[in-house]
């Protein structure tokens, strides 16, 4: 499905909408150039799960974790090196939780997780204008 946003807050809009129908264990990869605007999906996805703190992005901590009616584990792959960081946090355990995951720059360590997940790709069209598709790339077993 391919959706068109004309600012920040649509695309906060339109990452709520979508948080909705997240479930546990579901993990989001976010695909898009710096400022594209994966954070402020992010932001909706947190909305629609009742997060009341406020996110950011987490590209020096790896991951910041928020609590919320479904935890929400909210991952930065932009300055990683290798996989053994992700190890070292221990992503394994985030990932197979019943929390959602949503990774920023996923296509940067495209073999780090086994699990399927939704696609989410932002590309900027204009200044603040955004073609945003989701590709849902989980089993069929997963998705009924």
């Amino acid at each position: 499905m391919k959706f068109i946003t004309n600012n920040y807050s649509e695309t906060i809009d339109l990452g709520r909408e979508f948080g909705k129908f997240l479930k546990k264990g579901n993990i989001v990869g976010l695909i898009g150039e710096l400022s594209a605007g994966k954070t402020q999906f992010i932001k909706g996805i947190a909305q629609a799960l009742n997060i009341k703190e406020e996110i950011t992005s987490p590209t020096f901590t790896i991951v910041n974790e928020y609590d919320g009616d479904i935890k929400l584990n909210h991952f930065d792959f932009y300055r990683l090196k290798d996989e053994n960081e992700l190890y070292n946090i221990g992503f394994d355990e985030y990932i197979f939780s019943d929390s959602i995951s949503a990774i920023e720059w996923v296509n940067l360590m495209p073999l780090s997780f086994s699990k399927d997940y939704i696609e989410v790709k932002i590309n900027i069209l204009q200044y603040d204008k955004r073609e945003i598709s989701i590709d849902d790339r989980r089993s069929m077993n997963e998705n009924s």
